[in-house]
């Protein structure tokens, strides 16, 4: 018997067509701008990250633009890094530039190779790639802030000897009184008007370990009486005793943030560094420290630019890292890629594909102020996407038995009749349906809800005969077994509770689908259905939203008060023959019920597993 095979739902990472026309928004007016203007046409690019030296030797830069993504490698991506991956990788591919995935690695202590390999999966699954022009895909090593330390040092040391850092040893408490509030201007560390030499001196205590963790900071100098208290001279370097994942034990001391992230961004040559409106208050001390370091002729000239947008809100998810972690570490959900989560590894396991996603990331736009959109903008996405791609089959989640009574009668002892279905109902200009092949017998598989002894109003599916206005009994509903035959309901049996436990029925002869005869009896309904001879049982996962608060940890409330009780429902199912031979990660429609997914992890050829990907239409609340 052939079965089709489901079509690839996994696309590859692809340039843009060069007459697709994108959306404008802010950030592509910036990128534009600057184009036109030139601003960074006399950049050099050596081949490599480096200082201002180092890319004096290179070429033009043949890249036009240059963005990053990059994550700290702390924990699991999820949807809104997915927005930000989208957005700078697409937006160097469409200004003729290249994305660095880059890792900010400057916390050792909450930092794990096991995150690192995450990342570069959920990256490169997106359809992204961070080679340089000219390169093969994948051919390139992801960047590493790490890598930098020693410049970094460096250029702690020439801010130092410069004037414009010094090393402070009040305490942590000390140090929070004297920064000042909103309302009040900061107090100069007493620390503050040490001299370059003895700042140096003291520094390079900090580096050789001569100080215990948290005696000392190295703080930038800029002014402890401005207004925006991020310039009340920031914290640059901190002693933290801890073993980094790349750089071992060669440093006890380690950049904060704050200083690593533009230094990052220069010695990569990014033009155009994008990030969420959360650091809009860090870039003037991104701007200073560009100035200070390119006066200093440690980076090259013109130096990046940081610009902000707005991060993604979405309804019934949480994204705080520390939240997700608590879900999994409490066993809320079943590791970071329980296909509740929204984790781009979870997303993944759910079914969503990175089409949907990146379709997404495109539909929701970039603004400058914050907004909440709604989970059933990326559900539609995923449903758009698979409509034309995703292979139907048939599947009876709550089973119960129909008997067609007089089939040995019409049909023969023991025959099953082959029937046949496209995969594709509306298959790609061109491209030919496959088809799928099932059998249709004397015992066939229902869904319980398409009977009704006492049939509501409106009722069409099966119900008995009954009697009519006149006390004359009324014949039993007439549905179409999808694909197959008209039948006839007659009646059900019950088990001794009252229970249905089979559906009764009489099959018309010569109407079956595809044949002269189909036609001959008109009905109202057509049922899903799996033949008792040729289904295969599978174990269906029911998923829905992990929480049932549109804002779950909104105004201080506590989210594990707000988890859904049923968001996940386990089933066993009967699916049709069509569907035995799924790989995991292959999608599927389950006629009438929505989309479903081979689980990537459990699935098996004896063990079959779906999970529900997005149902059919939104009906989440109504």
């Amino acid at each position: 018997m052939s079965t089709p095979t489901p079509a690839n739902t996994q696309p590859a990472a692809t340039a843009a067509a060069p007459e697709a026309v994108k959306p404008s928004n802010f950030l592509r007016q910036i990128i534009e701008s600057d184009l036109e203007k030139g601003t960074y046409a006399t950049r050099r690019w050596a081949g490599s990250p480096g200082d201002a030296a180092h890319h004096a030797k290179g070429e033009p830069d043949p890249a036009k633009i240059r963005t990053r993504f990059p994550p700290e490698p702390n924990g699991y991506l999820h949807v809104g890094h997915a927005k930000s991956i989208c957005i700078n990788f697409g937006l160097a591919r469409d200004y003729g530039g290249v994305c660095h995935l880059r890792f900010d690695d400057t916390n050792p202590e909450k930092e794990d190779t096991e995150y690192v390999n995450s990342i570069i999966d959920a990256v490169k699954w997106l359809g992204f790639d961070w080679a340089q022009l000219g390169q093969a895909p994948g051919s390139a090593a992801p960047c590493q802030a790490s890598d930098y330390f020693d410049f970094m040092y460096r250029a702690a040391e020439y801010l130092i000897e410069a004037g414009h850092a010094y090393v402070d040893e009040q305490t942590p408490e000390e140090m929070r009184v004297n920064r000042g509030d909103f309302g009040k201007p900061g107090v100069n560390s007493p620390f503050r008007s040490r001299t370059p030499a003895e700042n140096l001196a003291r520094f390079r205590e900090m580096r050789d370990g001569k100080l215990a963790d948290g005696a000392a900071v190295l703080r930038a100098k800029i002014d402890m009486a401005s207004p925006n208290i991020n310039m009340r001279d920031p914290a640059i370097y901190r002693i933290r005793r801890a073993t980094h994942h790349n750089t071992g034990d060669a440093w006890c001391i380690y950049p904060m943030y704050t200083f690593a992230h533009p230094i990052e961004d220069a010695l990569e040559q990014i033009t155009h560094s994008f990030c969420t409106l959360e650091f809009e208050d860090q870039r003037p001390f991104y701007d200073w420290l560009m100035d200070r370091l390119c006066e200093g002729g440690l980076l090259a000239a013109p130096a990046p630019k940081q610009y902000e947008f707005a991060r993604l809100n979405l309804t019934y998810v949480i994204t705080s890292k520390r939240k997700l972690a608590q879900l999994v570490q409490e066993g809320k959900v079943n590791g970071w890629d329980d296909p509740r989560m929204p984790t781009i590894v979870g997303l993944r396991r759910r079914g969503y594909t990175p089409a949907a996603i990146q379709m997404f990331a495109e539909r929701i736009g970039v603004t400058k102020s914050d907004s909440w959109i709604d989970y059933g903008t990326l559900e539609g996405c995923l449903r758009e996407d698979l409509e034309a791609k995703a292979h139907r089959g048939m599947a009876v989640l709550d089973p119960v038995k129909l008997v067609l009574t007089n089939w040995d009668e019409v049909m023969g002892p023991g025959h099953l009749e082959p029937c046949q279905l496209p995969a594709l109902p509306h298959p790609p200009e061109g491209v030919e349906s496959p088809v799928r092949h099932f059998t249709i017998g004397k015992e066939v598989w229902i869904e319980r809800e398409d009977f009704a002894e006492v049939p509501p109003k409106g009722y069409k599916r099966l119900y008995p005969p009954r009697p009519g206005a006149d006390g004359q009994m009324l014949p039993g509903n007439t549905v179409r077994l999808k694909g197959g035959y008209v039948i006839e309901c007659t009646g059900c049996t019950k088990d001794a509770d009252g229970k249905i436990t089979e559906v009764l029925a009489t099959v018309v002869p010569d109407t079956k689908s595809g044949t002269p005869g189909a036609d001959s009896v008109k009905v109202k309904a057509a049922i899903t259905w799996v033949g008792v001879a040729d289904g295969v049982n599978a174990e269906v996962r029911m998923y829905d939203r992990l929480f049932s608060d549109a804002h779950p940890d909104a105004g201080g409330k506590n989210f594990l008060e707000s988890l859904n009780p049923n968001s996940l429902k386990v089933v066993t199912a009967i699916v049709e023959p069509s569907l035995a031979n799924a790989k995991p990660d292959d999608k599927f429609q389950f006629e009438r019920h929505g989309y479903f997914v081979a689980d990537r992890v459990d699935h098996t050829a004896e063990k079959p597993v779906f999970n529900l990907a997005v149902g059919l239409k939104d009906s989440w609340g109504k």
